[in-house]
């Protein structure tokens, strides 16, 4: 598929205006509060290293796209404002310390434009940082003012969802040394590490607001294609804009097995010993012209049309989702973070 047929079906400017302002408005009354709330579950009364550190974190930003989804799909429920606002920050909080935890496995010196956390602290009170964090989820959910039985399907929903979280992280940091490029791999451990904490928040929500559990995890479930769609434009975002992250191409740098990677070696299986070389250099090895040299062959021999064409059909699989379809509102919720995430990757100044 020829990139600029593609980028025309699916973008107008019209279009992107209309989904960022859509992810604005997922919740936007309730963000502030949420904001509030995380400070208080990371500081302790006496205001200790650990709990500054994760303020100081905090403090860089980000879209909060999981809080808006917890907040939007507790309203929707029925769910008290208080409950709402914990359960938000909650997952927020639990993604944060993933982020965390991933900037010192990768080595990333910046995130969303600022000094990441182990840069500014040092990789030991990083850990300290992303463990408590790990940790406070549970806390919250012991102050809501819900029966101990709704607290416990809440605490296994979070510990669940996590556990398959790290299995998707570590399974995707196994790619290169397991030379498991296929998609079946990818997108088995993209949906546990990403798609488990777009989950999560709908999950919760239903569970507070009495749902049965299986109808609360099948909920979940729905979301969990945002979390692929989340990685594919990731990964493109990553090789043709450097996303605050300093520097285009850190995959690349990271020996990460992206969507590119593995688009275009389905595309090009005598190409396997070049991409596994490079990819198995240290970052200080690899060079501007070796990344330079691979955005080309990704833009130019149709890796980078491969993902956006699977990026276009999640979008229209998840319009289509049965589940999703019983709840009008959390489904226009999805619709709205697919449409947002779809804008990201077609607008002209992120692909050159």
């Amino acid at each position: 598929m020829n990139l600029q047929k593609n980028k025309a079906a699916i973008h107008t400017t019209k279009f992107e205006n209309q989904s960022q302002t859509r992810l604005r408005l997922l919740d936007e009354l309730g963000i502030e509060a949420v904001e509030a709330r995380m400070l208080e579950l990371s500081l302790s009364d006496s205001k200790d290293r650990t709990g500054e550190i994760i303020t100081d974190h905090l403090a860089a930003g980000g879209k909060r796209i999981r809080a808006r989804m917890a907040l939007m799909a507790a309203r929707t429920l029925g769910v008290s404002h208080e409950n709402s606002v914990t359960w938000a920050a909650a997952v927020e909080i639990l993604h944060n310390a993933t982020l965390v935890h991933d900037d010192i496995q990768d080595g990333d010196g910046q995130r969303r434009g600022h000094p990441s956390t182990w840069f500014l602290h040092g990789v030991p009170q990083a850990i300290n940082a992303g463990d408590l964090m790990l940790m406070l989820p549970t806390l919250a959910i012991h102050e809501l003012d819900l029966p101990d039985a709704i607290k416990w399907q809440m605490s296994h929903a979070v510990a669940q969802r996590s556990a398959t979280t790290v299995r998707g992280q570590s399974q995707e940091m196994d790619f290169l040394k397991s030379r498991r490029f296929d998609w079946n791999n990818y997108l088995r451990a993209t949906e546990g590490k990403t798609g488990q904490l777009l989950a999560l928040p709908m999950e919760g929500a239903a569970i507070m607001a009495g749902w049965a559990p299986a109808d609360a995890k099948a909920l979940g479930e729905a979301f969990v294609p945002l979390g692929v769609l989340y990685q594919l434009q990731d990964d493109v975002r990553d090789i043709f804009f450097e996303k605050g992250r300093g520097e285009r191409g850190s995959d690349i740098r990271e020996g990460k097995v992206s969507a590119l990677v593995i688009a275009h070696l389905e595309l090009y299986p005598n190409d396997r010993s070049w991409i596994t070389d490079l990819l198995s250099l240290s970052r200080e090895q690899t060079t501007k012209p070796d990344i330079d040299q691979v955005i080309s062959a990704f833009r130019e021999r149709g890796a980078l049309d491969q993902v956006l064409a699977r990026i276009s059909n999640i979008v229209e699989t998840i319009a289509q989702d049965p589940t999703l379809k019983k709840v009008p509102e959390l489904a226009d919720c999805a619709q709205n973070i697919a449409d947002w995430l779809l804008a990201r990757v077609t607008t002209n100044d992120c692909i050159p």
